[in-house]
């Protein structure tokens, strides 16, 4: 397949500061592949993915979603009662995996809860408790129920304010909220908040759940896949939906320990404001993205050992991303996508794919995509249908959203 050249990037595009690597320190993921990290490796590990027929609410929709089990159970504390909602649910489950939460409080202990900032992703937060509230609206003057609170479930800081209150910290907290790549861009902001001085630490990580909005949204734009996606497959139909919280701690200093770490050694943002809802074509923000992320970690295209893709499952999409990878890297590096594992968790997926990032280097594992049958002959990139095994140093991921908004991460391995 011919590709046409990109559009000239001015040359002072290409420089960037490099960063000094931030140390990351813990992690954990919560999706329908699994509750914590043991569960995701073992799902990534055997190729398996978790989604299922749409049974959600009473959403009619012809497709298949990822739906976190178990969230309707949860019981929210007393004292945080004022939050409880799906979004922050699953935020509460996620923060209870993997010993994370008692590394966020020795995190508060050593730095000061002040000086950990709480830097989070999300598309919709708690919309699906205003969807819920709409339908009880007084009768006589429409006024919505009294036990509503919107800055506590649906306003989209509440999942930060929520999981700062949860941990007990007092240092900054925000919410990044740009579609599809909103948290991936939280490890950028988080790394230039620590470089900066502001903070010592950040929680960093994504949320977002299952709701109506998106379901019918994403319908009413003919773009949801009436079977399980299948990313980079010829007969690609679409995404499926899912739902997701996965959270990282990144340190000013790291641990004492003599075993491997990892290490946030590059990121790179764009807006190519190409569309809406569609990217640039031939993925010119997608290369800006990625070209920033390597140049920021000091490494040349050669030195990526894997790519998980954005790789929504979308013609568009695939095909603009796969256009982009295959001008920086050729067909010389191995790439995936995840989505068939877990859906696209949209506001999450980048926290998600970092964490998958992270269990890639720690496991010296490439995934296979899930979902697809074969590989799209019109990308002319190394893409993986089965997992391969190797030891590796550095993993880009790439999350890229509506508008054009572009982000891509680097995390390295750090031999002791």
């Amino acid at each position: 397949m011919k590709r046409r050249a990109f559009a000239k990037i001015p040359a002072n595009a290409r420089r960037h500061p490099s960063l000094k690597p931030v140390p990351l320190t813990h992690f954990t993921a919560t999706s329908c592949i699994g509750t914590g990290l043991a569960a995701t490796r073992a799902a990534l590990l055997a190729g398996t993915g978790g989604l299922r027929p749409c049974d959600f609410d009473d959403a009619e929709l012809a497709t298949w979603i990822g739906r976190v089990d178990g969230i309707e159970d949860l019981v929210m504390p007393a004292a945080l009662s004022r939050f409880d909602c799906r979004n922050n649910r699953l935020a509460l489950l996620a923060l209870a995996q993997d010993g994370f939460a008692p590394a966020v409080r020795a995190a508060a202990t050593r730095h000061g809860p002040e000086r950990i900032a709480v830097v989070l992703g999300t598309s919709t937060a708690g919309i699906l408790s205003t969807e819920r509230a709409y339908r009880r609206r007084d009768p006589v003057d429409a006024s919505l129920p009294p036990d509503f609170d919107y800055r506590g479930t649906h306003n989209v800081h509440s999942v930060a304010e929520f999981v700062a209150a949860a941990c007990g910290l007092h240092g900054p907290s925000l919410v990044v909220s740009s579609a599809c790549s909103s948290s991936a861009k939280v490890f950028a902001t988080a790394a230039r908040m620590i470089a900066a001085g502001l903070v010592d630490a950040a929680l960093v990580g994504g949320v977002d759940s299952l709701c109506l909005t998106t379901l019918y949204g994403f319908n009413s734009l003919e773009l949801l896949s009436s079977e399980p996606c299948r990313p980079f497959d010829p007969e690609r139909r679409g995404i499926s939906i899912g739902e997701a919280a996965a959270f990282a701690l990144l340190q000013r200093e790291p641990e004492e320990t003599d075993a491997p770490r990892l290490v946030l050694s590059g990121y790179g943002e764009s807006s190519d404001a190409h569309h809406m809802s569609s990217p640039h074509p031939e993925g010119l923000g997608a290369r800006l993205a990625m070209s920033a992320a390597l140049a920021r970690a000091g490494l040349g295209a050669p030195q990526i050992d894997y790519i998980n893709l954005h790789g929504t499952a979308t013609p568009s999409n695939d095909a603009a991303e796969g256009a982009a990878v295959h001008e920086l890297f050729g067909d010389r590096t191995p790439a995936s996508s995840t989505k068939g594992y877990s859906g696209h968790t949209l506001g999450a997926a980048g926290a998600l794919e970092a964490v998958v990032a992270a269990i890639a280097l720690e496991e010296g594992i490439m995934p296979g995509s899930a979902g697809t049958r074969t590989r799209d002959p019109g990308v002319g990139i190394d893409y993986l249908l089965e997992a391969r095994s190797r030891p590796l140093h550095h993993v880009l991921s790439n999350s890229f959203g509506f508008g054009g908004t572009n982000a891509s991460l680097i995390i390295s391995r750090v031999e002791p």
